[in-house]
């Protein structure tokens, strides 16, 4: 297949459904033009007959013709192309996320090494609620895995670990997840009551997503937007999403859920910085500053060493002398040390950590973190 591809220079439109075939769509879009991409591509599950229950009533399971093709040499074709076109409409900070089962996901991981994507985590997706295996020939599937990859090794991907370890009451985010799958009100029907789609996504598992790894103004695309649970999520979280979606049908369902979504207020959504985003300000300029003057002294948290400050930004105990960090280090004995922590300042009778001078000094440079503003396109 010959694509065409957009002019490098144009933007993407934004918020919007894209009825059409991906592989043609996602050749319209613009070079590095979208922050994230998520992707629940067909899984080739290679279904052979109808699947059964032991009542012999039918599973309403996947067997659209989407999901069919006619060798593993066609889909790693079709993966190919467009997870390359997905790497190329990718900003180089962008990062995408890819879901599937045992069926395809492997061969989803090897292209996408391939095409150079830097992969990041493997996230299991655990199910509270998974489908029985009624053949009783295999262990019960209760998980997907999801691939979270960097366009490339360089990329300054975002992850919001700060935000992510508070939502998990302070604790690192693990790599395994627990969702039920998609049922009650949340599940769309069709006009018969029935699934309008077999495969739509919690939007739990889509909030962590967009949460961990984009921010407020954003631009997510979803080359496969099945009922829109992407978009969804993106505009509550004040997201732009683009959706490529060849089933009317399923667009128009999209397009309705998403109508009904309303963003969530500018306040809600601001994160929490990461430390290590934050703009660096060293030693030395809190005594540039006149916070800490030359000949002050720091202390530990006990009290038990008095260290004296320079006016060079080193700090000086007993015959040593060094920065905050290397003398926090000797005078601990031991090898690294975080001396913004570690060494104190006295205020009212009490020891305070120099950390809260630094805060000070941004305040004072203008450094200091503002709301989250959305972006007016």
């Amino acid at each position: 297949m010959v694509l065409r591809r957009s002019p490098k220079s144009a933007r993407p439109q934004r918020d919007r459904i894209i009825i059409g075939d991906s592989l043609e769509q996602l050749a319209k879009i613009p070079d590095a033009s979208v922050d994230l991409v998520f992707a629940d591509p067909p899984y080739n599950l290679q279904l052979d007959g109808e699947l059964l229950r032991p009542n012999n009533t039918r599973v309403d399971g996947v067997d659209n013709d989407w999901d069919r093709f006619a060798s593993f040499a066609d889909y790693d074709a079709f993966c190919r192309t467009w997870l390359g076109e997905c790497r190329r409409i990718l900003k180089p900070d962008g990062a995408i996320w890819v879901i599937g089962s045992y069926h395809n996901v492997f061969r989803l991981g090897a292209t996408m090494q391939d095409l150079g994507f830097w992969i990041l985590n493997d996230v299991v997706w655990r199910k509270v609620n998974p489908m029985p295996n009624f053949r009783g020939r295999r262990f019960t599937n209760a998980h997907e895995t999801l691939i979270w990859a960097a366009r490339d090794q360089k990329s300054r991907y975002t992850f919001n670990y700060e935000s992510l370890k508070a939502f998990n009451d302070d604790l690192q985010m693990r790599s395994d997840w627990l969702f039920p799958i998609c049922s009650g009100p949340e599940r769309l029907k069709d006009d018969d009551g029935r699934k309008a789609h077999p495969t739509q996504k919690p939007e739990a598992l889509l909030n962590r997503v967009l949460l961990a790894s984009s921010n407020v103004g954003d631009v997510v695309l979803d080359p496969f937007f099945g009922t829109g649970t992407t978009g969804a999520v993106a505009k509550r979280l004040g997201r732009s999403y683009i959706g490529i979606e060849r089933d009317k049908d399923y667009a128009a369902a999209a397009r309705e859920r998403i109508a009904k979504v309303r963003q969530l207020p500018a306040s809600a959504l601001e994160t929490q910085p990461s430390k290590r985003s934050e703009p660096r300000v060293p030693f030395g300029t809190i005594i540039e500053l006149g916070i800490l003057k030359p000949g002050s002294a720091l202390f530990d948290p006990r009290r038990k060493i008095r260290a004296e400050v320079k006016a060079d930004g080193t700090l000086s105990w007993q015959k040593s002398q060094g920065s905050i960090h290397r003398l926090g280090a000797h005078v601990q004995g031991k090898q690294a040390c975080n001396g913004w922590t570690f060494w104190h300042f006295e205020t009212g009778g009490k020891l305070k950590p120099i950390d809260e001078l630094r805060e000070r000094a941004k305040q004072q440079l203008g450094l200091a973190r503002m709301p989250a503003l959305i972006a007016a396109e």
